[in-house]
């Protein structure tokens, strides 16, 4: 374990950050590493507990506590405190095939799990991971290590994003030959233009392509399989093949108005951006401006987060984010003890910025839309919106959130932005297939198991289990890895 006495000795540190009216100035991330003297301490404060959940990635009352990869969190907190930073990453990489994104992206599972923060405050384990791996890179412990032997099985993975990269990390590594197909021009799928760079900056998503390749696996990228390429002729040419194709049809909002002119998907205003970033550096405009404009965003996740700190680096005039669900407790309810995952209010850093440059948080809580308002033009104009209650439904008896008569208010509005999440698989990519769909349109196989009901067709990821973190899609990839290892030569002897 860490230092006997390092939780009682030493206090929790995490990661500077920019300050929120210096960083909206650019898309870099804005997070100033530990030092490594630091990083060790923050290591020591690890109990190595009996029972330690932050590696349980279990599920308590429908949420999951602790890591869905099972990282063996104490063991590597242990290696950092003692300096032992190779071994760390060896440890750290024997459960997950990329720390330096879960690193930067994970709401840390782990932290929420760990014992110190049941009376005090958590190990910064998502700051080690990040210490760890990035050291990794800076001393040239991450290196490509092809596989000795091939099979000379064939797998095509559909889809690059976390699930896609995982599940091709990991049969190569067992020696199959595998292509990875992605229909944008780069690689990474979500991690690539889902995430917004000041979050993850796209270089690291390079630098771990970079290796792949190294190690042996094809990437095509710009081809939409199912309509530039037919499944036919890739059950021809490989062996198995693996759907990774994320969840990318977003939840639309219903409402009269709703074709006039500014209204848009974030998916797509956050994927526009990123690729003018990287094409152009903005200057092509080619991707959704909120530049000088009164942008309203539906939706209160993540998404729609990262919809507010792009907006305000473009230069939005304001920013409102409306949210359905009532305003979470600043504490833990009694009936939400820990280890669950605390179901706590939660202001990101989109939020952060919006009320270090606005000078109040943007988000409305309990409101929805009632109407898209136009002008004579067509055009967006604003917003009419009611607030909601939580009360009992007569017929049901479920509780249910309702309008509260006469809270109808107007916002302008001249840009919206629907970050109401996503409904589950694409169509045209189920069809071409010919995989069937559960009843969130999800691809549908049988409890944890990854094969669709088309013969040698696995899913994984978001597209197998709906909308979900980056960690879950790396789990997912692992384990269809295995499946698919099983099918092509009886046995599987990949880690989990």
């Amino acid at each position: 374990m860490g230092k006997p006495t390092g939780f009682m000795e030493y206090n929790r540190q995490t990661a500077e950050v920019v300050a929120p009216k210096e960083r909206i100035g650019n898309f870099h991330e804005f997070h100033i590493p530990l030092s490594k003297e630091e990083q060790q301490r923050q290591g020591a404060r690890c109990m190595a507990c009996g029972v330690p959940f932050c590696q349980a990635g279990m599920e308590i009352m429908g949420m999951t506590s602790g890591c869905p990869l099972h990282n063996l969190v104490p063991e590597w907190n242990d290696l950092v405190y003692t300096g032992n930073w190779e071994q760390a990453y060896y440890r750290l990489t024997k459960t997950n095939n990329f720390p330096e994104f879960t690193s930067r992206v994970c709401p840390a599972l782990c932290e929420a799990a760990c014992t110190c923060g049941h009376y005090g405050e958590a190990v910064s384990v998502k700051e080690n991971e990040y210490g760890i791996i990035e050291n990794a890179y800076a001393q040239g412990f991450v290196q490509a290590k092809p596989p000795k032997v091939r099979t000379g099985k064939k797998v095509a993975v559909i889809g690059s994003g976390p699930a896609g990269l995982a599940a091709a990390d990991q049969l190569n590594k067992r020696g199959h030959l595998v292509t990875v197909y992605e229909r944008e021009d780069r690689a990474g799928g979500l991690l690539m233009y889902g995430i917004p760079n000041m979050k993850l900056e796209k270089h690291i998503i390079d630098r771990r392509i970079h290796i792949m390749k190294e190690e042996g696996i094809e990437f095509i990228t710009g081809v939409n399989v199912g309509k530039d390429i037919k499944a036919s002729k890739l059950f021809k040419e490989y062996d198995r093949v693996i759907l990774a194709c994320g969840a990318k049809n977003p939840r639309d909002i219903k409402a009269p108005g709703r074709d006039a002119a500014g209204i848009y998907f974030a998916v797509d205003f956050l994927s526009a951006t990123t690729k003018s970033l990287l094409d152009s550096g903005l200057k092509d405009n080619k991707y959704i401006s909120a530049k000088g404009k009164k942008v309203v965003i539906i939706g209160g996740g993540d998404t729609g987060n990262d919809c507010v700190g792009t907006c305000l680096r473009h230069g939005a005039a304001c920013v409102t984010q409306l949210e359905m669900m009532p305003k979470p407790p600043e504490k833990r309810a009694e009936d939400n003890p820990w280890p669950q995952w605390a179901k706590v209010c939660k202001t990101d850093y989109g939020q952060q910025e919006a009320i270090a440059l606005f000078g109040h948080d943007p988000r409305m809580y309990q409101t929805t839309v009632k109407e898209f308002l136009k002008d004579k033009n067509g055009k967006l104009c604003g917003l009419a919106t009611v607030k909601l209650e939580n009360k009992k439904d007569e017929k049901t008896g479920r509780m249910a959130m309702t309008e509260v008569p006469g809270s109808e208010r107007k916002l302008d509005a001249d840009l919206v932005l629907i970050a109401a999440g996503f409904l589950g698989a694409e169509k045209y990519v189920a069809e071409a297939f010919g995989v069937a769909l559960d009843e969130r349109t999800n691809v549908q196989t049988k409890k944890e198991q990854y094969e669709t009901n088309v013969k040698n067709v696995f899913t994984a990821g978001d597209m197998h289990r709906g909308q979900s973190l980056v960690v879950w899609a790396i789990r997912e990839g692992r384990e269809v890895a295995r499946e698919v290892d099983a099918s092509l030569m009886g046995y599987t002897n990949l880690s989990p």
